[in-house]
């Protein structure tokens, strides 16, 4: 497995959202020439247009969407035709009524929006396999089609797990695969525990409508089941996408703050992981305080799509897009400002900067009716240009101008995310507030402040291979070959809090935790505590531990690094391995991380709140998400600028390079 090792072939290609369906075709030739004339380069087309392309059962119109591709093609512009499996049509509910998903509360996910059906009914994939079947074997081959999208934001709205009747019985036969004997899956579950012991699988039910709280390893292998469903359902697509459209990249459009599926797994069917941006949307929905929202209300938060860049980028092994950038105000958040000049361009850069092979707008036209009518495109529903219109035409005047761009080196520094540790944290958070996206996250934002550019990387043992610094917060439980890999890389590693906490059956390790971690730092973690909001405990005259403690004894040849006010130990190491007992604030973040760069040989830069950097080969790119104007001097001694000079402006970016290499 060869993670975040890309190299870019080619200069990056704006792109955009296009649904021709909603439009007369008396307007599709200019919208393309427009199009072309922008600089866009790539349209995708076609996710939502089921009830077009199959009106009634068995009655297959695909005409319009052949001369939709014509006009594209015509026009100079490459397509990726999408799967439109994500709005089943209303005649496919009405023959087959129990498609449709339940909800946790046990409600039909009914017809009248999108995302209206469940994994696991054996009748709907089979719909889904026949309209693929069609759809590609008509347009696979088609000189405009340079790739699939497969369906639209895999469960979005939560619908990863249904509780439906056919999830249930799917549910059972997974279990039966897994354990073989119900003994082994009582065993696994501690079904022992409140005589919750079964004598078949057949009584397995869904961990919904309990009484109190679910058996948490119950809960746990529900959500692994869901998500193996859900890769077992879009791998069903590939294969036949692969069969009548060889030569083509498959890609999906993930979502940002999502976790709901292992998207690692569902990656190894992809060629190009993709997501979908929306800065100032994700940053309304966030838990950030008021005054950081303010702060950043039109610009979005500096460190969201990085991270999620650099995520996609490790689920699609180099490879990856994004699929949908917001271009102005959206219609989801529970406010919807629209974007400050200038940061459409900025988001266009960090992507790129990132090794995005595309970025693409979502949309192209303003739709003036249904659901999304107040969600803004590049064009107004008059078809005049919006506000973003010009800065997309300019950021693709500075694509050509500064091609050829760089190779995307693998980081020095990895990041290491888990899906499993997310699911395990959100069924047994043990405090209100803690969250594993969020303490991971927080773990990215101070590498960002240090100037560290990231790998995100899957605990797979070939992910860490030749780092300098990885990072491991909240591992639920790490496997024993991922702990070698640790051990035998030679990098300097952080681990914790919350790391190694459990088994993979969802139990305390029979030594207690950090469970196998410890032959990385050899410590025992006998207890934990929850910290509500008003409490931290200090570290020495710097910093804080919030939200979540451990208490933690030394053991062989660990010592203590940082201590707390009451006396206990919250920094082991034990040679260049380290054990964090706590949730850091960004002070401890800060002094922490500067022990470690140091052990790595690795700069440390105190970039502030507002200052962001991203290496890219021997480009450095710089982002000013702030609203006063910064000075770039102390972080670009050696480099020469090829994008704006060492004052950066509000909401802009700069670009230097290495003098010796250009």
């Amino acid at each position: 497995m060869n993670i975040n090792n890309s190299v870019r072939t080619k200069a990056p290609a704006l792109g955009v959202c296009y649904y021709p369906e909603h439009w007369p075709e008396s307007i599709w030739s200019e919208d393309a020439r427009r199009m072309r004339e922008l600089g866009i380069r790539v349209v995708r087309i076609g996710e939502f247009a089921w009830s077009r392309l199959e009106p009634r059962d068995g009655v297959y119109e695909l005409e319009w969407l052949e001369r939709a591709l014509s006009v594209l093609h015509a026009a100079g512009l490459s397509v990726v035709l999408g799967t439109p499996t994500a709005t089943p049509p209303h005649w496919l509910v009405d023959k087959m009524s129990d498609m449709l998903a339940l909800d946790s509360e046990g409600r039909a996910r009914k017809f009248g929006s999108r995302r209206h059906y469940c994994f696991s009914h054996a009748g709907y994939s089979g719909a889904c396999a026949r309209i693929v079947s069609i759809i590609a074997e008509r347009f696979g081959q088609n000189p405009a089609v340079i790739g699939w999208q497969t369906d639209n934001e895999y469960g979005c709205h939560d619908t990863v797990e249904s509780y439906s009747d056919a999830a249930r019985d799917a549910f059972r036969q997974w279990c039966a695969r897994k354990y073989g004997e119900i003994d082994q899956l009582n065993h696994a579950w501690g079904n022992v525990f409140w005589s919750m012991e079964l004598i078949g699988f057949d009584q397995i039910e869904l961990p919904n409508l309990t009484v109190t709280e679910a058996n948490p390893a119950h809960r746990l292998d529900f959500q692994r089941f869901s998500s193996d469903q859900l890769v077992a359902f879009n791998r069903r697509q590939v294969e036949i996408l692969r069969k009548f459209s060889p030569g083509r990249a498959i890609i999906h459009n993930f979502m940002g703050s999502f976790t709901a599926f292992d998207h690692y797994a569902l990656s190894h069917d992809l060629d190009v992981a993709a997501w979908d941006s929306y800065p100032l949307g994700f940053l309304e929905r966030s838990n950030h305080a008021e005054a950081f929202k303010l702060r950043y209300m039109r610009v979005g938060d500096p460190d969201f799509q990085a991270f999620h860049h650099d995520l996609y980028r490790g689920c699609g092994n180099g490879r990856w897009w994004v699929m949908e950038q917001q271009p102005g105000a959206v219609n989801w958040g529970k406010w919807n400002p629209v974007p400050a000049h200038g940061a459409v361009r900025l988001w266009t850069h960090e992507a790129i900067a990132a090794g995005a092979e595309v970025v693409s707008y979502f949309r192209w036209r303003q739709a003036p009716f249904a659901q999304e009518q107040m969600h803004e495109g590049l064009l107004l529903p008059d078809s005049k240009p919006n506000a973003a219109y010009e800065e997309v035409a300019r950021v693709a005047a500075e694509i050509d101008a500064l091609a050829p761009y760089p190779d995307t080196r693998r980081a020095a520094v990895a990041l290491v995310f888990d899906y499993e540790s997310a699911w395990a944290w959100r069924i047994q958070p043990q405090g209100e507030d803690f969250s594993y996206p969020d303490l991971v996250f927080a773990f990215y934002r101070g590498l960002r402040r240090a100037g560290a550019s990231v790998d995100i990387v899957p605990p797979d043992p070939a992910a860490v291979e030749g780092r300098r610094l990885v990072i491991a917060p909240g591992l639920f439980a790490p496997t024993t070959a991922f702990v070698a890999a640790l051990e035998n890389c030679g990098a300097v590693v952080l681990c914790g809090p919350r790391a190694g906490a459990k088994t993979a059956d969802f139990q305390i390790p029979p030594d207690l935790p950090p469970g196998p971690l410890r032959g990385l730092v050899d410590i025992t973690l006998s207890r934990v505590e929850s910290l509500r909001p008003e409490v931290e405990i200090k570290v020495g005259s710097r910093g804080a531990i919030i939200r979540w403690r451990e208490f933690m004894s030394l053991r062989g040849d660990t010592v203590a690094e940082l201590q707390m006010a009451d006396g206990e130990i919250a920094l082991a190491r034990n040679g260049s391995s380290f054990y964090l007992a706590g949730w850091p604030d960004e002070q401890l973040m800060d002094l922490i991380y500067e022990k470690l760069f140091h052990k790595a040989g690795l700069d440390y830069l105190a970039l502030g709140e507002c200052l962001r950097i991203r290496d890219q080969g021997d480009w450095r790119y710089f982002f000013n998400y702030g609203a006063c104007s910064l000075d770039l001097r102390p972080f670009c001694k050696g480099f020469s600028f090829l994008l704006a000079g060492e004052t950066l402006d509000p909401c802009s970016l700069a670009i230097a390079t290495l003098t010796a290499s250009r």
